[in-house]
């Protein structure tokens, strides 16, 4: 075969799609003759390079309005958004967790199960209240499908008649900005109305939209009543509660049309004060005799009765947290309560202390002082690069693009509802070395023109025309790349669809300002020799493309000559890297894990004691674990310069998606750090120090430690969860999970969520009741009025509500002798012992009860121990061993992961199609211009050599693979293809021209071989100082870093040397089949003559 014919067979080069030359662009004969300054005003392009002032002023409403677009830009740690679940709860006071399932969660979840729009549900069913957890699918409406349970919910009429009316909301992130404590030797009350006095100085602040107070129960007046009284008086609780309902009230009667006008009627009865309760007539003779509340009552204006208590430092507290709304920034907030608070110290009593408990404008501010300095010595990292490969001038022209792209990105970038975050700041970091990319290969191709002998405009407008094409399809694969990271499901995708959109914002106007502003300030250019400034500037640059030129030209020349020579070889050892790389991952030596942890700046104890444990041995713990605390503050150097404080919830848990579980048996102490950068140890280290100060507990079930933040990654390392029908089986099922969990190295803090339960005593009519006149309500509303109380009514006193309740004293409700005693009231009046009409049974009650799909479940949760840096070994062996071992002992199990686990598989679910989706987009940008269907393969062949850098660079950081790996991997899918594409572009230019396949590829990689190292540097050393980053803080977001900074490394060295090696064995194969074709052709004609 001829070079002529060879050359036939190759594709066309990009320029040739669109005009991209003179001749192309004026091809009518009128235009042929105009002049040539005519012909260079010719094109958008062209017209915008001579005109200097439109682009300048082009370039500076791209500045302006981005300026104007960041101040309205809205400011935050971490994205806030909605985590497309809806949660629906119904208070059912008293009622214990199973008669709640029954009563409540399984009408719900019977109610919303034909609703359009669910992916799962999920429920929990505890003292009181049952709650109920609809996720949504994925493009689900979540508007409509919320008012569709609403309505399913409404239309239920079979709630027991203690149950309150439900409330259904779709669960966002909503980020506290200040939490504030006030503590002190003082009632709860009186911490409680100082808070209330508080929260309305700081309401009435223009900068503070919501402020919210934690630590106080519900308000309640309390009405005590002896059994013995209510027993002379043939009354019983709710008798009372009745009357009182009945006597205290406000009611409208309507209105009256006089002469003089309208009279409005109404019935102003409501009683405020103790007084006016004391005085109401709950009983009454025809002698005229009156029983007054105040005469058998205890009346106490107060609290509920909870096991629920707050401390700081010891001392009882209350807490008050602002939030941020709408376009409030974290240091407006912030600021104005500090403002607020400064002034009320100085009239609070000496005995109450004022203590800030988290601030996060500070977290704020240390992170993106974090990410700023970052990027600022990116930024200077990217320009010396610049500086080095390019002349100086023109190195400055194209850095100027960073500053256009990213300010005028916030055009675009508020109406995506993007926030200023860590996330998004990120994101710029990424873009840092890659927004350059477009700029380089324009300019450079403007200065190839120029050094043909063209003057600066000519060459300005030439050299850009040329790069319309290749430049745009290359930004158009770097979008297509990252568009995946759009559509990922669950939490995660929402907290990282900034970086795509920020990415896809900044490439956009990237593209735009290399064409309509970077060629005007070329073209512009003075031909003036530079001065003395410019030439010791630009001498370091002269050094580097002289030894690069001899580079070039000797060593480089001989090694891809080689690479071509030897293709097979080639291909083979990269082939084998590849699979080495994969290996290391399938070997776990590069450990997975789903998520990083995101490292708090709350250390956090929480203990589980057994279920009904007294409130006085549950505060005892807590004492333990505070003392702990301090001995481990002691041991980091002093509480000065590590913690604020330490917060105790006595009666709570940790925090969780339906807020903190409540019992008697839960604790929880908090202790809260210093901002990250103000401290050498970090949070897991000090609970690492707090755990070890820690002394055996005796009696508790569970004591777990944890340092994380909330957001994604927050989820146990392993959380596996049993499901069945049958109670026996789960309790059977998670005890020895738990216990074959307790048998790995690597894991700590297992936790069984099956528990027993407290004791219950059953009780049921007996024929006896019946006999006389009693019926089951009759029995419960006695016993429950006695024990929980009567609820009189429920009213509004300043902005809370008060419940008004009538019962027996604690101390005739505090014992099972006390039901012993008690006398049940028959319709005759008469009064008799409570064992005569009803039989008890003694069992346990659940201390709560977890759902999904219809079915009861247990999880069985374990952290990673210190120094473990994955879960993927366990889970492996979870998987492939122990739960097929576990269904064939328990048929009536189902088992399965949950939590992280069952998050990873939907996501890698949703992202696998998604990315091949995206390559296929890439492969047709890629063949669309290049008119093949061949070569775009070749380009794409860098793509599994950028994952071997990724997987290589997180080797040698020491970091593990996690998502944000991936979504390096996927992203860097169309970095590398810009640097293959420009070198398959200028071969096929070669081969026009007339050379050899083999000629071609090494002199095209010649020519492209600075612009692919230049645009390559500049997106690695773009990245260094993240990478490098030793902050705990910017810990999850560096494996992205890593894959594409290693991942655009190693795949430069694969694009200069197996891509010309693959652009060879690709001639090899059409040759073979051309030869193959003419020799088939040879046997045909012979045939035919022999004929």
């Amino acid at each position: 075969m001829t070079e002529e014919e060879r050359s036939k067979d190759t594709i066309e080069p990009l320029e040739d799609i669109l005009p991209s030359t003179e001749e192309d662009e004026f091809s009518s004969p009128y235009e042929a003759h105009l002049s040539e300054e005519a012909r260079r005003s010719k094109g958008f392009v062209a017209w915008m390079t001579k005109n200097s002032i439109a682009a300048n002023l082009f370039m500076f409403v791209l500045l302006f309005g981005g300026f104007l677009g960041v101040l309205r830009t809205k400011q935050e740690i971490l994205p806030e958004f909605d985590v497309d679940v809806i949660a629906v709860s119904i208070p059912y006071p008293g009622a214990s967790p199973e008669e709640v399932e029954q009563g409540i969660v399984l009408s719900v979840e019977d109610s919303i199960e034909a609703v359009d729009g669910i992916k799962r549900v999920s429920s929990s069913a505890s003292e009181g209240v049952g709650r109920i957890y609809v996720e949504l699918l994925l493009g689900a409406d979540p508007n409509q499908v919320l008012n569709d349970v609403k309505s399913a919910v409404d239309r239920i009429t079979t709630f027991p008649k203690d149950a309150e009316e439900a409330s259904a909301k779709l669960l966002s992130l909503r980020r506290e900005v200040v939490s504030v404590v006030l503590s002190g030797d003082q009632e709860l009350s009186t911490l409680h109305q100082l808070a209330e006095d508080a929260r309305s100085e700081l309401r009435s602040d223009p900068r503070i939209s919501t402020v919210e107070i934690a630590g106080v129960p519900a308000r309640e007046l309390r009405i005590e009543i002896n059994r013995e009284v209510l027993e002379a008086h043939g009354l019983t609780t709710g008798d009372v509660a009745q009357q009182i309902a009945a006597d205290s009230l406000d009611l409208p009667g309507g209105g009256i049309k006089t002469a003089g006008g309208e009279l409005l009627v109404r019935v102003a009865d409501r009683k405020k004060t103790i007084e006016d309760y004391a005085d109401i007539i709950i009983k009454s003779s025809f002698s005229g005799n009156e029983l007054r509340l105040g005469d058998v009552a205890t009346i106490v204006d107060g609290y509920e009765e909870t096991d629920q208590a707050s401390y700081y430092n010891g001392k009882r507290a209350v807490r008050l947290v602002a939030y941020r709304v709408g376009a409030e920034t974290p240091t407006e907030v912030a600021a104005a309560t500090k403002d607020i608070l400064n002034r009320l110290k100085e009239r609070l009593p000496a005995s109450v202390d004022v203590s800030i408990w988290q601030d996060q404008s500070e977290l704020l501010k240390g992170r993106i002082d974090l990410l700023m300095n970052n990027a600022k010595i990116g930024l200077l990292l990217v320009f010396g690069v610049l500086a080095l490969f390019l002349e100086f001038r023109l190195a400055f022209w194209v850095a100027l693009g960073i500053p256009i792209s990213f300010l005028g990105s916030f055009l675009l970038l508020p109406q995506t509802g993007a926030t200023i975050n860590m996330v998004s700041l990120f994101a710029y970091i990424v873009t840092l070395g890659i927004v350059v990319d477009d700029a380089i290969v324009v300019g450079e191709n403007i200065f190839e023109e120029r050094s043909k002998g063209k003057d600066w405009l000519t060459a300005a407008v030439t050299g850009a025309r040329k790069m319309v094409v290749p430049v745009t399809f290359a930004v158009l694969t770097t979008i297509a790349a990252f568009a995946p990271l759009l559509f990922v499901p669950g939490v995660s995708g929402k907290f990282f669809k900034l970086i795509p959109t920020v990415v896809i914002c900044v490439l956009i106007l990237s593209l735009i300002e290399s064409f309509f502003v970077l060629p005007a300030h070329l073209a512009h250019i003075k031909d003036k020799e530079p001065g003395a400034v410019l030439r010791f500037l630009d001498t370091p640059r002269r050094v580097v493309s002289g030894l690069l030129e001899r580079f070039t030209q000797g060593s480089f020349h001989k090694v891809v000559d080689f690479a071509v020579n030897n293709r097979y070889l080639t291909v083979g050892i990269a082939v084998a890297c590849f699979i080495l790389s994969i290996g290391l991952v399938a070997s776990r030596r590069v450990p997975f894990r789903f998520f990083p942890a995101l490292e708090g700046e709350v250390v956090t104890a929480s203990v589980r004691l057994p279920y009904g444990a007294p409130s006085a041995k549950t505060r005892e713990v807590s004492q333990i674990l505070e003392e702990a605390a301090q001995r481990a503050i002691v041991d980091a150097g002093g509480s000065e310069g590590l913690v604020r404080g330490i917060f105790t919830s006595v009666g709570e848990g940790p925090e969780g998606r339906a807020g903190r579980p409540q019992g008697s048996h839960l604790v929880t102490v908090q202790t809260s750090l210093i901002p990250s950068e103000q401290r050498e140890l970090s949070s897991e280290e000090f609970s690492a120090l707090w755990q070890k100060q820690v002394p055996e507990l005796a009696g508790i079930e569970v004591l777990s430690f944890s340092s994380q933040a909330q957001g994604p990654g927050a989820g146990a390392a392993v959380n596996v969860q049993l499901t069945s029908k049958d109670l026996k089986v789960l309790e059977e099922a998670a005890a020895e999970m738990a216990d074959l969990l307790r048998g790995y190295q690597s894991l700590r803090d297992i936790d069984n969520s099956f528990a027993t339960g407290k004791p219950q005593l059953d009780y049921a009519i007996l024929p006896e009741g019946r006999a006389l006149g009693l019926t089951s309500a009759d029995v419960a509303r006695q016993i429950r009025g006695a024990i929980f109380g009567s609820e009189a009514l429920r009213e509004q006193v300043g902005r809370l509500e008060r419940k008004t309740t009538v019962r027996l004293p604690k101390e005739q409700r505090s014992s099972e002798a006390d039901l012993q005693q008690m006398r049940i009231r028959t319709p005759m009046g008469g009064y008799v012992p409570l064992e005569q009409v009803a039989s008890l049974t003694r069992g346990f009650a659940p201390t709560s009860i977890s759902r999904e799909e219809g079915r009861r479940k247990v999880n069985v949760k374990a952290e990673l121990a210190p120094g473990a840096r994955s879960a993927q070994e366990v889970l492996a062996i979870l998987q492939k061993e122990t739960f097929p071992d576990f269904k064939a002992r328990y048929p009536k199990l189902d088992i399965s992961l949950a939590g992280e686990q069952r998050d990873q598989g939907e996501t890698f679910a949703s992202l696998g199609p998604n990315y091949l989706l995206a390559l296929f987009a890439i492969y047709a940008l890629l063949a669309i211009p290049f008119r093949s269907y061949t070569q775009p393969l070749i380009i794409m062949s860098a793509i599994p050599f950028g994952v071997v850098g990724a997987i290589l660079g997180h080797m040698i950081m020491a970091y593990e693979l996690s998502i944000m790996s991936m979504f390096g991997i996927i992203a860097l899918s169309g970095v590398v293809v810009n640097d293959s594409l420009v070198l398959i572009d200028a071969t096929n230019k070669f081969r026009q021209q007339g050379h050899s396949a083999l000629e071609a590829i090494v002199m095209g990689s010649k020519r492209r071989l600075r612009p692919i190292l230049l645009t390559s540097f500049t997106t690695f050393f773009g990245l260094v100082p993240m990478v490098a980053e030793t902050s705990v803080q910017a810990k999850f977001l560096i494996p992205m870093a890593i894959s594409l900074s290693f991942g655009v490394m190693f795949a430069t060295f694969v694009i200069l040397l197996v891509v010309p090696a693959l652009y060879i064995i690709l001639e090899d194969l059409l040759s073979l089949f051309k030869r193959g074709e003419e020799k088939a052709s040879v046997d045909d004609s012979t045939l035919e003559t022999a004929v």
